[in-house]
């Protein structure tokens, strides 16, 4: 079979296409890539609380190892931000990580980082990709061996990560705050570090190791995290909620009232948190399914402002060449200045903590500031699992400008970066796209309020299902 890198990594379903075979052939080119840019060879790597996780990364290690590559493994969960991390702390060639990310459960994955410590580049990629063999055998020398002859070393990459929040927030002050916040790890790989880094300020849900996920995708969107919402709604204390992935690379947030915060609203407070209140400079980077608000906001603090493809390795692109305050997704995958050119949701959670407490404001309050420069706005998103007949229909409508309004709503105009964006009257715009990881129809939408939303979003899947 033919193996191909989707929007973020290789990514296939456990036991029929994910298979030892399948990896190490994978793990075989990686390791042909990184020997053909380095003289001394390395790769950082981990994995997440996936099936199979441990077996996936042996079989990698003795691939990579047999071909001559200097190996540094995690034992147990880690994130993928603690391997992009690992790659910068221990300067390594580069850097795989287990995981399918916010995929269904029945599904794992293989992750490229760089040695910059962000996603590997398009080109990258490309060239792991055309290095695939069609088949490749698995090394039968063991791991205890691979050490012996100084090709394999562990590391503690949770306790790096650590010492680097450490570093780089006023822990104490947050820690001191008074303040209770919410986490649901969605039984996925930030729920170790979480717990360490707030011992008493957190309550928490989902804070074990379920392979499975209890059946359900950990991806932090409202409609995954009703439980969570529950619990801060039913709570006089939690302040302040947010959720990780499986990977813990993207961030869902909630106020105390367990209303959910879009990463849209995330982004918002970032930019205004660092550069506001902390005298931060730099470009703002978001991808084509990110609000227009932003924009707004970047032409209110006169930061200039890039909309680029989906997929956060065109982000980190710019950050790696440029002067990069906020770079984000609508999926919740944000890096800030300061830290590595990488999505990181713990390390979003940290910042909104931080900028709370310094202030002593609650989000609500924070996001009201917001609002005060852009208007207020809501946003949802509908992904529409449909036939491949239908979704291929649907495409062909927005190449040819089928669709000229949506029931009541008039298409103001169009843009056509990454998927397709029809901008409407009273500042409501809504998104077609088809997913790069998973089989399905993305459809988006923002206006005034709740209510306009899913009244918006209704009238648009109609539409393209009529």
């Amino acid at each position: 079979m033919q193996i191909k890198f989707g929007t973020d990594g290789w990514r296939a379903i456990i036991a029929q296409d994910f298979t030892t075979d399948n990896v190490a052939r994978v793990a075989f080119a990686t390791a042909q890539w990184v020997k053909s840019i380095s003289t001394q060879p390395s790769i950082t790597i981990g994995h997440d609380c996936r099936f199979g996780g441990p077996l996936f990364v042996e079989t990698t290690i003795k691939v990579l190892c047999e071909q001559g590559v200097k190996v540094y493994a995690h034992k147990g969960i880690c994130s993928t931000p603690m391997i992009s991390l690992g790659c910068v702390k221990l300067n390594t060639t580069a850097g795989v990580v287990i995981t399918a990310s916010h995929n269904p459960p029945t599904y794992n994955g293989f992750k490229l980082k760089s040695n910059f410590g962000g996603p590997s580049t398009p080109a990258e990629i490309a060239t792991v990709e055309a290095l695939i063999p069609e088949q490749t055998t698995i090394p039968t020398t063991s791991l205890e061996e691979w050490m012996t002859k100084g090709l394999l070393e562990y590391v503690d990459l949770e306790t790096l990560y650590f010492n680097h929040v450490e570093a780089s927030f006023d822990m104490t002050a947050i820690r001191n705050s008074g303040m209770v916040f919410g986490y649901d790890a969605m039984y996925g790989a930030g729920q170790k570090i979480t717990r360490r880094l707030l011992p008493k300020n957190l309550v928490y849900l989902h804070c074990e190791e379920n392979p499975g996920f209890h059946g359900q995708a950990p991806e932090p969107l409202h409609k995954n995290l009703l439980e969570f919402s529950e619990v801060i709604k039913n709570s006089t204390d939690i302040e302040f909620g947010f959720a990780n992935d499986g990977d813990a690379d993207r961030i869902g947030c909630y106020d105390n009232e367990g209303n959910f915060i879009d990463s849209h609203h995330i982004i918002l407070l970032l930019i205004h948190y660092l550069h506001q209140y902390k005298g931060m400079t730099g470009k703002v980077a978001i991808s084509f399914t990110v609000s227009d608000k932003v924009k707004k906001l970047c032409d209110a603090y006169h930061l200039p402002c890039e909309v680029t493809a989906v997929g956060f390795k065109y982000i980190c692109e710019i950050m790696i060449n440029e002067d990069v305050l906020v770079g984000g997704e609508e999926s919740g995958g944000i890096a800030v200045k300061g830290h590595i050119p990488e999505r990181d949701g713990v390390w979003m959670a940290l910042v909104l903590m931080e900028f709370m407490a310094k202030t002593k404001k609650t989000i609500k309050e924070l996001i009201q500031e917001v609002y005060n420069i852009v208007g207020t706005f809501d946003y949802d998103r509908y992904d529409l699992h449909i036939s491949e007949e239908i979704k291929q229909k649907v495409i062909a409508n927005c190449k040819t400008d089928v669709y000229k309004n949506f029931g009541k709503y008039t298409i103001e105009r169009k843009e056509d970066i990454d998927g397709w964006k029809y901008f409407l009257p009273d500042g409501a715009w809504t998104m077609i796209r088809a997913s790069g990881t998973e089989p399905v129809l993305r459809v988006y939408g923002q206006a005034k309020d709740r209510a306009s939303v899913i009244e918006l979003l209704d009238t648009v899947k109609a539409t393209l299902l009529a």
